[in-house]
């Protein structure tokens, strides 16, 4: 009923890729950019919460840490990226927001392409 983890898994890189589009239409000079981008934000922070939460599980399920250190660390990221958005402090947002975009890239590709492993019956 509920689909697996694999297909929902480009939620957090669909929404990162949505927040450089949403600056430049504010940048184009639509102003209701700024509105999506801070919304963008919004969703984008807590997809990434979630998905520390999930990472969590697998680390305790299948003892895998390294899912949940580089969501630790794109997360930190995005957190940092969104303080730094909201005082203004573009010469740290812009090129972090790069880094970031790239990290979860970075993440999905690593999970899509190294299936996490289950544990062998003999683990448990």
């Amino acid at each position: 009923m509920f689909p697996e983890p694999k297909e929902r898994g480009g939620d957090h890189l669909v929404t990162v890729f949505g927040q450089p589009v949403f600056a430049g239409v504010y940048l184009s000079g639509d102003f209701d950019g700024l509105r999506w981008h801070g919304t963008g934000a919004d969703v984008v922070s807590s997809i990434g919460c979630l998905q520390v939460v999930v990472a969590i599980v697998l680390w305790v399920r299948r003892r895998q840490a390294w899912p949940f250190l580089a969501t630790l660390a794109v997360v930190a990221a995005e957190t940092v990226q969104y303080f730094a958005g909201l005082k203004g402090a573009l010469w740290l947002h812009i090129p972090l927001g790069v880094l970031t975009v790239a990290g979860v890239v970075l993440l999905f590709v690593a999970v899509s392409l190294a299936p996490l492993r289950r544990r062998e019956a003999g683990d448990a």
